[in-house]
Parts: structure tokens; sequence; C-alpha cells
């Protein structure tokens, strides 16, 4: 499967996402968190927060040509 796929099996398989089905042609479905999922909520807030004291901002994006672009 690919990478999305197998992430989202590892999830459901785990506990963390549940997935939900939809009455539709072709087959559709949703990932939906579970109390174990929503549990992460605040560990992953705690790791944002430590990442924007810890470390700095993120440099700009500007267009031009890559250094493998030059001559």
């Amino acid at each position: 499967p690919n990478t999305l796929s197998a992430r989202l099996k590892r999830l459901e398989e785990s506990g963390v996402v549940e997935r939900r089905f939809y009455e539709q042609h072709p087959p559709r479905a949703e990932y939906l968190l579970t109390a174990k999922g929503r549990a992460l909520g605040p560990v992953l807030k705690a790791l944002l927060d430590w990442g924007r004291s810890h470390t700095p901002p993120p440099r700009p994006f500007r267009r031009g040509r890559s250094p493998a672009d030059q001559p």
C-alpha cells in the first residue's frame, strides 16, 4: 500500500483512529480520532511548544535558482 494508507492502517490497528465507511460508490471512508487519539493532543501541543522555544524560526522561502542550477 502507499505510504498514507500504511500509516493510517497502523494508526487504526493501534486504536488511535477509527475508519468509517460511507454508503457510496465508489467506496469512501473517513478517519476519526478515538479517545486514545484525542489524548495525544496535549502531548503534541507540548512538543510544538518545545520546538517553538528551542529552535530558530524557519528561514523565509525565496524563489530562485537552486545551487544545482548554477553553471
